[in-house]
């Protein structure tokens, strides 16, 4: 089993704001919830067809997880790639896992770090340490040490403890100048992303 964000499937209305989908949206976002994956499509997959981005990633879900259908991860990028293109992070995030593992699509480091910023750039904290490590590791972006501490260091002060700890670690190896203007950066972002902060599997 594949399952790039655990946690439980959250309804955003700013996403889903036709009122007569609705309850067929709740339906099948619940259905999902309580493992019942064939409701769960048949609800969610004539919305995400009419474009629903919150359908279209529950439905991506569900064929990369292999959650009541073959797992399909020609499928599940066509899915997540129409949630993405309208903005929706968790999508984002998680084409950026696809691209970067190569599956459904050839591996594409350079399209992986691409979908991980534009997801980052939302608040969703498992997108920004993934970006932070794409920058430790010139994956798909130039090597940047001070890059990478600062998205470690907004995912930290977002919450991550985890983040937090490698934002430390790696403040020694960057120099001082490049390490103030990452903070600068760094502390730019904390406030526009602080009141609306994603974790994984949730959508505020």
């Amino acid at each position: 089993m594949r399952d790039t964000v655990r946690t439980a499937l959250v309804i955003a209305i700013l996403f889903s704001p036709a009122t007569s989908l609705m309850a067929d949206l709740e339906k099948g976002l619940a259905a999902y919830n309580e493992a019942d994956y064939a409701t769960s499509l048949a609800e969610c997959l004539p919305i995400a067809e009419q474009g629903d981005p919150v359908a279209q990633f529950c439905v991506a879900r569900l064929y990369g997880n292999g959650f009541g259908v073959a797992m399909d991860d020609a499928l599940a990028l066509k899915w997540y790639g129409l949630a993405a293109e309208q903005g929706h992070s968790e999508a984002q995030f998680n084409l950026g896992v696809m691209y970067a593992n190569g599956w459904g699509v050839p591996m594409n480091d350079e399209e992986a770090a691409k979908w991980y910023r534009l997801s980052a750039e939302q608040g969703l904290v498992s997108a920004q340490k993934a970006l932070a490590n794409v920058f430790k590791n010139g994956r798909g972006v130039a090597l940047s040490i001070a890059e990478a501490y600062q998205w470690y260091f907004v995912a930290g002060e977002l919450g991550d403890r985890d983040a937090a700890y490698k934002a430390e670690e790696l403040a020694g190896k960057v120099n001082a100048d490049d390490l103030l203007a990452a903070q600068h950066v760094a502390e730019s972002w904390v406030e526009k992303l602080g009141g609306k902060t994603m974790q994984a599997g949730r959508i505020d």
